[in-house]
Formats: structure tokens, C-alpha cells, sequence
């Protein structure tokens, strides 16, 4: 990190506070629960994202601590970068390298939204969280557990990178530990329902969170829901029942259904469905959903290489042909459905679930 200030340092402060028009309301990002964002330049022309604190409490200010010690273990491109904190003047600060494509939550949900997202788009984007979840649960010194995995949470850059943000109430955890008591915290639609039972906090409540956002990757669909009259309000449960009742084509968003292969669809949302078991046990690590997450977009790598190379096969044998009297037509497999004897779901047992009745 390069941005500190010491105690009583109010010239950095007022840096910060130019960088910002002094926290002028048309510089704000986003807001969230332990603070405000704003959009700043400071004196050398860099952009970055600045993080204030919205009370001046022990506790607000002990998250943002918490946020400076988790993100300064951490480094991997799929995470958002700390470049500084202000932690002991009157108003916490943190700042941050500046993402400036949005929240995944935006994309996936905002209808105006003037690029498409596209399938392809969607897989790459759900790789890249899931290797930045099995960094922080495997390959740190000691594991990070973020604690409030969601769409929102996850940031875009000008190219559609994921950068996994937000570790306010991450934890670390000893090596020897499988789980953590603590008081329950997260949002509602991506608390592990096991978690939010017995209070006890593993790997695997993080795995059921990326579940819920692997299902709106698929579906476009918001993780709760309090229009749909008759229907289950968590969105884990409404896939879940789709799973079970092998119409998996009900839930899938429209733009999904037409762009992705049959084939890795079912393996995604099979993966998703195991992500989502009640049982943490029965869930994969972090590290083998990346793995297969990236074995599903690496076949589908070869399957458009492979689909490229034939078309051109395809068309130079038809400019000879075109010397004879043979006809050849084209005909198309893109346009499948999903049929339930294709999903094949898992035999797992389901116990409904809501977060919010």
C-alpha cells in the first residue's frame, strides 16, 4: 500500500477530501452498509475508490480495520486492490484501485443495460470469482473467508474482469479449524441456511453464496424475489425445485438458453445445485468448483475451435461441389432444449428453504 495516514496527519486527509470535491454527492459509487464510496483523483491524476465510514462507532470503525488486515494478506487479480487507509482521524477511510464497470449485480439485473452479457461472458466472469474464493480459502497464509459473497459485492472492470470486494466481515481462521461460531451476518438469498441455523461459519458457507450467484448467472433472475405470488421467494430454492423436477429450461434466462451448449449448461447448474446442498458436507471446496468451472469453459474453448475449423472445411468443400450436381444443406443444433431426461439431477435430498417468508 502506498496511502497512510498517522494520527493527527490532516494533510493527506485534505487530499483525500480534494480528491473528492470533499465527498460532493456526484462523486458517490455506491453505498453499502459500513460506508460510502466515492470516485476521487488524487494529485498525481490517478483514479481510485474511496471507502468512508458512515458512524464514527468502535464497531464501524473495527471493520474497517478488519478490511485493511484481510486485504493486505491478499493478492490475486481477481481482488480488489487496497492502496491506503485513514484509520485514525475522525472519519475512517479506506481507498482502494478504482473498478469502473459496475457491480456484477448491475449487469446481470439492469435491463438497459447497452452491452449484452453474454453467456460466454457470464462463464468467464464465474471462473474468475471462484479461483479468487479458493485463493482466499486455500492459498493464503491463512484462510480467508469473505462472509458476504453476492453480486453485488463482485466488481467489473473495462474488461469484464470479476474483482472480489467488500471484506468488512471477512475472517481468517487457524489452519486446525473446520468452522468459526460467530454472530450471523451476510444478505438474505445468500446465507447458508446451515450457517444461519447453528451459527457456526465454514468454507462451505461461502460455497452456498457463490451457488446463489452461479444461479443468477443462469437465470438473470434476483436472489429474492417478493412478486411471485405462490412460488418460493429465495431464488436457491425455486432452481432447486427446477433441478428436482428436471425442467431446468423454466428457470434459464432466455439469453442463456439461446447462446450456451446444452451440455455445459446442465453442468453448470448440476454444479450450482451442489453448491446449494443443505448439507455443507455434501458441498465441493471452493478449489474444486473453480476447477470444474474451468473445465467447463476450457471444452467449450474446443468445442467453438472445433465448430470454426469444420465450418471452413464445410465451405471449401462446397465451392468444389459447386462444380457437380450435389446439393448440401446446413441445418443447425444450437437451438435445442433442454429436455429433463438431459439434466439428470443429482440425488440429493431437498428441504425447502426461505430466507425471508
Amino acid at each position: 500500500m502506498k496511502i497512510y495516514l498517522k494520527k493527527h496527519d490532516f494533510s493527506l486527509l485534505k487530499n483525500l477530501e480534494k480528491a473528492t470535491d470533499r465527498f460532493n454527492e456526484s462523486r458517490i459509487l455506491g453505498k453499502g452498509g459500513q460506508g460510502t464510496v466515492y470516485k476521487g483523483m488524487l494529485s498525481n491524476g490517478k483514479i481510485v475508490a474511496i471507502k468512508k465510514s458512515i458512524l464514527v462507532d468502535e464497531k464501524q470503525v473495527g471493520q474497517f480495520i478488519n478490511e485493511v488486515v484481510m486485504l493486505s494478506k491478499t493478492i490475486h487479480r481477481n481482488v480488489v486492490k487496497l492502496l491506503g487507509c485513514c484509520l485514525e482521524t475522525q472519519v475512517p477511510l479506506l481507498v482502494y484501485e478504482f473498478i469502473s464497470n459496475g457491480t456484477l449485480f448491475d449487469h446481470i439485473h439492469d435491463e438497459s443495460d447497452e452491452f449484452p452479457f453474454s453467456w460466454n461472458r457470464r462463464l468467464k466472469i464465474g471462473v474468475e470469482v471462484a479461483e479468487a474464493l479458493a485463493y482466499l480459502h486455500s492459498s493464503t497464509s491463512i484462510p480467508i473467508y469473505h462472509r458476504d459473497i453476492k453480486s453485488s459485492n463482485i466488481l467489473l472492470d473495462e474488461k469484464y474482469v470479476a474483482k472480489v470486494a467488500d471484506f468488512g466481515t471477512s475472517m481468517s481462521i487457524a489452519v486446525d479449524q473446520t468452522h468459526q461460531t460467530t454472530l450471523v451476518k451476510g444478505t438474505f438469498g445468500y446465507l447458508d441456511p446451515e450457517y444461519f441455523q447453528s451459527s457456526q461459519f465454514t468454507e462451505k458457507s461461502d460455497v452456498y453464496s457463490f451457488g446463489v450467484v452461479l444461479v443468477e448467472l443462469l437465470t438473470g433472475q434476483r436472489p429474492i424475489s417478493f412478486d411471485r405470488s405462490g412460488e418460493p421467494r429465495s431464488l436457491a430454492s425455486r432452481f432447486l425445485l427446477c433441478m428436482e423436477g428436471e425442467n431446468l429450461e423454466t428457470i434459464l434466462d432466455t439469453k442463456v438458453l439461446e447462446q450456451g451448449n446444452r451440455e455445459e449448461l446442465i453442468a453448470v447448474a448440476k454444479l450450482a445445485q451442489m453448491c446449494l446442498n443443505l448439507s455443507g458436507k455434501k458441498r465441493p471446496t471452493m478449489k474444486e468448483v473453480a476447477m470444474e468451472l474451468e473445465s467447463v469453459r476450457m471444452s467449450q474453448t474446443l468445442s467453438t475451435a472445433c465448430e470454426t475449423k469444420y465450418q471452413v472445411v464445410h465451405l471449401h468443400k462446397s465451392k468444389s461441389i459447386l462444380m457437380s450436381d450435389d446439393d448440401y444443406t446446413w441445418t443447425s443444433t444450437s437451438e435445442n432444449p433442454i429436455s429433463s431426461s438431459d439434466t439428470r439431477p443429482l440425488n440429493l435430498r431437498f428441504t425447502q428453504f426461505d430466507a425471508i417468508q
